[in-house]
This record gives C-alpha cells, structure tokens and sequence, in this order.
C-alpha cells in the first residue's frame, strides 16, 4: 500500500511542477492548426473517394 500512495504521490508532483503547460495563445493557435490540417485531410479523402467512385461507375458500364 505504501508503494501506491509513493507512486500517487509521484505522480501528482510531476503533474503539477515538472509538466509545462501551454498557454492559452499557443493552445488556440495549435488548436487552429490542427482543425485546419483535419479539414484537408477530410478533403483530400472526400475527393479521392469520389474520383474512385465515378472511375469504377466507368468500369461498370463497360462491362
């Protein structure tokens, strides 16, 4: 039990004095980033699925 508390201990002392935390700005702005980055992803999937649906429409109709 006494190795739980230590590790509980540890754990908390870490969280709270060695952890640097972002500030408000850079959070916001990495969060901008991220939302931006994940909607040209969204794209780029959303386009290429799309071109494979109308090539295989193509192949279809041939056959």
């Amino acid at each position: 039990m006494k190795r739980f508390i230590n590790y509980v201990k540890e754990c908390y002392t870490e969280l709270v004095e060695k952890t640097s935390w972002p500030t408000w700005k850079e959070l916001q702005s990495s969060a901008i980033v991220v939302s931006i980055a994940s909607l040209i992803i969204a794209l780029v999937v959303y386009l290429m699925d799309k071109s494979f649906e109308t090539l295989l429409e193509a192949f279809y109709r041939i056959f």
